[in-house]
């Protein structure tokens, strides 16, 4: 009897562990997802952005062999008990273009729960809940759908998003 694996769905999620002197410093990234949604800019390119991308792409391809280009980036912001409307990066018109993985990662993040939809086969509409906190990433295939959820009331909350495309 043989087996064979003929599609696999996984979600990668962790902390950003950096080097002692190049923390990620989130009042920087904060700024700048506050900047670029208040002046509706595209995200800035900056060196803290840049040494998290980084940090993500380097670890998975050393922990798990895939390549990851990013494709494009923004940062939201989530008012207390707010909770997102469905979130789905990818175009279903155009899957050749569209990302292979969204990344998530919590700037500066109190209460944040992420809940990611998927299928396992006739079972359809799962769901896995996961907590967003300060200095923690979440990727999974852009193919699902999710929902941000600000649990507290009392102040915002900082998410960073990247999508990648796996060579």
């Amino acid at each position: 009897m043989n087996k064979q694996l003929l599609s696999e769905q996984a979600i990668y999620f962790g902390d950003v562990k950096m080097p002692e002197g190049f923390e990620i410093n989130p009042l920087k990234l904060s700024n700048d997802i506050l900047q670029s949604n208040f002046y509706n800019k595209k995200f800035p390119f900056s060196k803290i952005w840049d040494m998290l991308n980084k940090y993500i792409t380097e670890h998975i391809k050393l922990n798990y062999g895939m390549t990851l280009i990013n494709k494009d980036t923004w940062g939201d912001i989530y008012e207390a008990r707010q909770c997102s409307t469905p979130l789905l990066n990818i175009n279903p018109v155009d899957l050749t273009n569209s990302p292979d993985y969204t990344l998530l990662y919590g700037v500066d993040v109190k209460e944040c729960d992420v809940r990611i939809y998927y299928d396992d086969n006739r079972k359809k509409g799962r769901s896995w809940d996961i907590d967003l906190t300060n200095n923690k990433f979440i990727m999974f295939p852009s193919t699902c759908m999710y929902y941000i959820t600000n649990n507290q009331k009392n102040s915002l909350n900082f998410i960073q998003t990247i999508i990648y495309e796996s060579i």
